[in-house]
């Protein structure tokens, strides 16, 4: 290395949010109620950092940061002189006491200072944060603490704070491997960055092998890997070295013990004459560092796990592979066995048999094995190869697993690995097939669709199921992208097409994309012939993909028929090949297929007017998809969840997902995704009674231009658009845009549309015309189902027949638009119901608040608006009324509620809808 990268001392703190917030409330409560926390996570992971923050944020009152090891043993003071010590310090203002590392107290002061804080009453005005560290179990005295974990960072939080120590300077491809290598841990990820030169950190050196080694990893555990004795080493070694060849950070005991115990046999270090250490039955014979189950052993800290593996003597560590191997092998668990036995080597050089051994035994399906054990057989199997084109292959190999593992981020280093490898074209194909899968789910989908193609190419020669099944996920990037020219080039005739059997992957389990040839061949006739407007020649192929979802089991199969089934419309058909996809996925552990099967179940349920429970799908979804890597995924989630919550009454939900999925979008190029956020947005304002600023964001969709929404989803938007824009003023816009929907309606593919198509031109209808419209509309949804969009249209028809001096049908369909309402948990367009029928003289059930009793029900719904920010020129289009009305009953407004500003009317409307269930307003009988 040419010398060390300075890091910037960033005071933000990322990724953080969640404990911040627990932290700012007991900070909040201070002058009122005091209580203690608990603070602990692994090592590196921001305990002292939080204390600090918190710290700095208190400004009430004195903070006390007692340091351990200050006083002898046993001098320091009892838990009541410490109890006593800490009321005095709250006489005059509230205090707050941080003790970082508590667990370096001596015996005594833990004692004392657990007993303190569970005695410490919520009236002494004391906030009490007890940091300890998470690679050891909790003790006693501190257990009955409330507590505040810390868990690793997300990969964008950890790449945010990589690009604040270093302004930015990281190669995308050395940032990606840091983060990766940090598993979230902030120090960890730190040191790593002082570890590099400029060269090396801006890509233009090769980073060192291995990039954590055990100095940086001893460096941030700070000791806590270290065993109290020569037999309490093995255990922890032995443990770290059975994790590397396990599902996950549980590893089986009696296999532990096994290893140990031939570890110690005087054959293999009769050097080292110790007895063999005791099983450990009892949990307190056990190391503080493991967690012990009935038949488990794990680590406290995954950090402390790799440094114990890192920091052992070479030949020691071996020792301790060849045991497991030893073990494993005679259990009949050749795989692992195999992987054990490879680490077992002495220095780098090839072995071609093990290698080939391993390779076999990795592809063999026969042998049951998780996605990550097999990707990391072959990744061995590939280091251990001396043939520059087989290692290729087997680095590929290992990537597609580790995709199929939800692990994108040990997916991309390896293909770079096989790049790196002169290969024939089959093998480069298939390299650029999961590389532009792995790009599709978290990265450009431009960039997915060149990889995709490109692999099409190259495939169409030896693999030519596999080449039409990379054409296929091009058009899917392609469709993402909002790439109209780019889906339907790639969907041409001329294109790659599949006339056999797909190629079947190593192990036997589906690599994400790939399909059998008569679903490549069906689905792809049927979008191309979708996206040509060309309803009848599309039905068919696509209703045969459909169709085979009912039987098939494979979890790709059933995720395109879904897909196919949203596309006809079939929204009974997509929710059930959407959860059979789902079952399949998680039967077979393949967790990048979980979050794209949650996906379409949200879609299906969006589509279906149930947006209850598209939030549950979403919900679930975005966790997975974050979890495994997939940003894109992630962004398509966070768009459902801010449609579903824009129907509620909480904007800052609406905000925030909307801002997240928009982050992604624009990074990524995810028109389909962005389309659907910011019609989100769009609704909400609409719900909220702000028609100029949803028409002002819907027009930029739905509008011909260059900025118009995603070609498919652009005309789901149209029917809010009329709405907002006839409230608005802007009739010719609004009907503008209906021809286009007329032909989507007509299509057959949105069972809603008929009826939204209706009750859009009754909103455009002279009187005498509309009445009808809004029957018909009505008529049409009762076909198609769906509680939201049937209330919208009861909830429009019933405004309009109050304006026409109608108050008895009003009642009637604002009463049933009001159930609607609350059926789908829409509470944003139910408070617009109960507004209405407060117009009429009605008493809906629901909630209104003390100062605001004081108005009529008109008066109510202006100071509301008003609230919200709608100047009096909008709340006269919104209510129908004019302009005059509206600066007459505002001046009423005002003296009602002795207020001189709007922005003290927004505030005491706020107060007043915060204080929960109230009296009926004047109006109300």
């Amino acid at each position: 290395m040419t010398g060390e990268t300075t890091v910037s001392t960033a005071a933000r703190i990322h990724g953080r949010s969640a404990q911040r917030r627990v932290l700012r409330a007991l900070l909040d409560q201070l002058p009122t109620r005091g209580g203690p926390l608990l603070v602990t996570g692994e090592p590196g992971l921001g305990r002292t950092t939080l204390l600090s923050w918190a710290a700095g944020s208190f400004r009430t009152g004195p903070v006390f940061r007692p340091e351990p090891g200050r006083e002898p043993d046993g001098a320091g003071p009892t838990a009541g002189e410490l109890l006593a010590v800490l009321r005095a310090a709250a006489r005059r203002a509230p205090a707050l006491v941080c003790v970082d590392d508590a667990h370096l107290l001596d015996t005594a002061a833990r004692a004392a200072l657990g007993h303190a804080a569970e005695r410490l009453p919520a009236a002494d005005r004391v906030g009490l944060l007890v940091s300890v560290p998470g690679h050891r179990a909790v003790d006693p005295d501190f257990a009955p603490l409330p507590t505040l974990r810390l868990d690793p960072l997300a990969p964008p939080r950890a790449a945010a704070l990589l690009d604040d120590a270093t302004d930015g300077a990281a190669d995308p491809a050395v940032r990606e491997r840091l983060v990766a290598e940090a598993e979230g841990n902030p120090a960890l990820l730190l040191a790593l960055v002082r570890r590099l030169s400029p060269a090396e950190l801006r890509g233009r050196l090769p980073l060192p092998a291995p990039l954590a080694d055990a100095a940086t990893l001893a460096a941030v555990a700070g000791g806590a890997h270290t065993g109290r004795s020569a037999a309490t080493g093995d255990l922890l070694l032995t443990v770290a070295a059975a994790v590397r060849a396990s599902d996950g950070p549980h590893v089986d005991a009696g296999l532990v013990l096994d290893a140990v115990r031939r570890l110690r046999t005087p054959s293999a270090v009769a050097e080292r004459p110790e007895p063999p250490p005791e099983p450990p039955g009892r949990r307190e014979a056990l190391p503080e560092q493991l967690a012990q189950g009935d038949d488990w052993l794990r680590f406290h800290s995954a950090l402390v796990r790799r440094t114990v593996h890192a920091t052992a003597a070479p030949e020691r560590r071996r020792a301790v592979h060849r045991a497991l191997a030893e073990a494993l092998e005679n259990g009949g668990r050749r795989l692992p066995g195999l992987l054990h036995r490879s680490w077992s080597l002495t220095g780098p050089a090839p072995a071609p048999s093990l290698a080939d051994r391993l390779a076999s035994a990795a592809g063999d399906g026969a042998v049951p094995a998780p996605y990550g054990l097999r990707a990391t057989a072959y990744a061995r199997a590939a280091d251990l190869t001396a043939d520059g084109a087989m290692r290729a292959e087997r680095y590929t190999a290992a990537a597609e697993q580790y995709l199929l593992a939800g692990r994108p981020d040990r997916a991309r280093p390896l293909l770079a690995a096989a790049r790196a490898r002169a290969a024939p074209a089959a093998v480069r194909g298939r390299a650029e097939l999961v590389r532009g899968l792995t790009e599709l789910r978290d990265g450009p989908v431009g960039d997915a669709h060149q990889s995709l193609l490109l692999a099409a190419s190259l495939l169409a020669g030896d693999a030519p199921a596999d080449a039409a099944t990379a054409a296929l996920a091009a058009a899917d990037a392609a469709w993402a992208a909002g790439d109209l020219e780019g889906c339907l080039a790639t969907l041409a005739p001329g294109s790659p097409r599949a006339g056999e059997t797909a190629v079947r992957p190593h192990t036997g389990a589906e690599l994400p994309g790939r399909h059998p040839a008569t679903v490549v061949r069906d689905h792809g006739a049927g979008m191309r012939a979708l996206l040509q407007g060309r309803l009848d020649r599309a039905a068919a192929p696509l209703g045969q993909v459909v169709e085979r979802g009912r039987t098939d089991h494979r979890p790709e199969a059933l995720l395109r028929s879904a897909a196919a089934a949203l596309l006809l419309g079939n929204v009974d058909a997509a929710r059930r090949a959407g959860a059979r996809a789902l079952a399949a996925s998680r039967q077979l552990g393949s967790e990048t297929l979980v979050p794209r099967a949650l996906e379409y179940l949200a879609y299906a349920e969006l589509r279906a007017g149930r947006h209850p429970q598209a939030r549950a799908h979403a919900e679930e979804g975005l966790r997975v998809a974050l979890r495994t890597g997939q940003s894109n995924t992630a962004a398509h989630h966070r768009a459902v969840l801010a449609l579903a919550a824009s129907i509620e009454e909480d904007p800052d939900t609406v905000a925030r997902h909307v801002t997240a999925a928009l982050s992604t979008a624009r990074r990524h190029g995810l028109a389909q995704a962005a389309t659907l956020a910011q019609w989100a947005e769009a609704r909400a304002d609409l719900g909220r009674g702000r028609p100029f600023d949803a028409a002002d964001r819907l027009g930029l969709l739905v509008l011909p231009g260059p900025g118009r929404g995603h070609f498919a989803v652009w005309r789901l938007a149209v029917p809010c658009f009329v709405e907002a824009a006839v409230l608005a003023g802007r009739h010719q816009d609004a009907a503008g845009v209906l021809t286009d929907f007329a032909d989507w309606a007509a299509f057959g593919a949105d069972r809603q549309a008929a009826a939204q198509l209706a009750r859009c031109r009754a909103l455009l209808a002279p009187p005498e015309g509309a009445d009808g419209l809004y029957r018909r509309a009505l008529d049409r949804h009762d076909e198609a189902g769906g509680d939201f969009e049937r209330a919208r249209t009861a909830l429009l028809y019933g405004k309009w027949l109050r304006r026409r001096r109608r108050p008895r049908e009003a009642r009637d369909r604002l009463g049933t638009a009001l159930a609607g309402f609350e059926r789908s948990g829409a509470g944003v367009w139910a408070a617009q119901a109960r507004d209405e029928l407060r117009a009429l003289g009605a008493a809906p059930h629901g909630r209104e608040s003390g100062a605001l009793t004081r108005l009529t029900p008109q008066q109510l719904r202006i100071a509301r608006h008003v609230a919200e920010g709608a100047t009096n020129r909008e709340v006269a289009l919104t209510l129908a009324v004019s302009t005059r009305t509206v600066d007459y009953h505002l001046r009423r407004v005002f003296a009602a509620l002795g207020v001189r500003s709007r922005l003290e009317l927004a505030r005491v409307v706020g107060q007043a809808e915060r204080a929960g269930p109230a009296e009926k307003t004047g109006a109300q009988p």
